[in-house]
């Protein structure tokens, strides 16, 4: 399996709030990670590596998400998007 930092994906610093994204999203999601030691000019210290799959699926294009996509538990009476149908509105 192909490990890569964001870094190495993007082809440019992903930034400190998109890194902590994609971690949060791998934590969540159970995907396995690794850590690389990096120095250069402007950053020294330990970057994230995720799987190349995991990384094609995060960076997907909006217009490629499917429905499975989307959380499968959601209470009764809400559709996909979190709204709630008319029905089940207490007045």
């Amino acid at each position: 399996m192909e490990y890569l930092s964001l870094y190495d994906y993007l082809g440019k610093a992903a930034g400190e709030q998109l890194g902590k994204e994609v971690w949060h999203v791998a934590a969540q999601a159970n995907v396995p990670t690794k850590l690389r030691e990096i120095s250069n000019p402007k950053y020294t210290g330990k970057v994230h590596l995720y799987p190349k799959d995991f990384l094609d699926f995060y960076f997907r294009e909006p217009e490629t998400w499917q429905i499975e996509d989307r959380i499968k538990d959601l209470p009764e009476g809400h559709d996909w998007t979190g709204n709630i149908e008319d029905d089940d509105l207490p007045f």
